[in-house]
């Protein structure tokens, strides 16, 4: 598996959940059923060639493989459920810093349209909490 170590969220005392970033990280979800999609593996490349982007904009990657989630201490599961990502298959979601889900998607997104999306944001542009 191709790791973003810029990108995974971590912390020392192991991963945190995502609602424990809210308000301090925007996070991207993508989910597959397993490390062999090719859309995971485009997802991936198109992360890797957006790293400074990324953490520009404290967007932290949690991957959902299977049943494993890197990145962050949720179940696979409960994370696909309230997120409305597929149990079956390839999904991508954008997650804001007030915990709102800002875009879905069920192929790779560009780099562009993330940080379009991510810029437009009001805690972006210096507004909200």
């Amino acid at each position: 598996m191709i790791v973003l170590p810029a990108l995974l969220a971590a912390a020392s005392a192991g991963p945190a959940t995502v609602a424990a970033m809210r308000w301090e990280r925007r996070v991207l979800l993508v989910s597959a059923a397993d490390a062999g999609d090719p859309r995971l593996r485009e997802q991936r490349r198109i992360l890797g060639t957006w790293t400074a982007g990324a953490r520009d904009r404290d967007l932290v990657v949690v991957e959902i493989v299977g049943e494993h989630v890197a990145g962050a201490a949720d179940r696979a599961a409960a994370l696909r459920r309230r997120y409305g990502l597929p149990a079956v298959g390839f999904g991508v979601a954008l997650i804001g810093k007030d915990g709102g889900m800002k875009l879905n998607a069920a192929r790779p997104i560009p780099a562009a349209t993330l940080e379009d999306t991510i810029d437009a944001m009001p805690m972006r542009r210096g507004g909200g909490r």
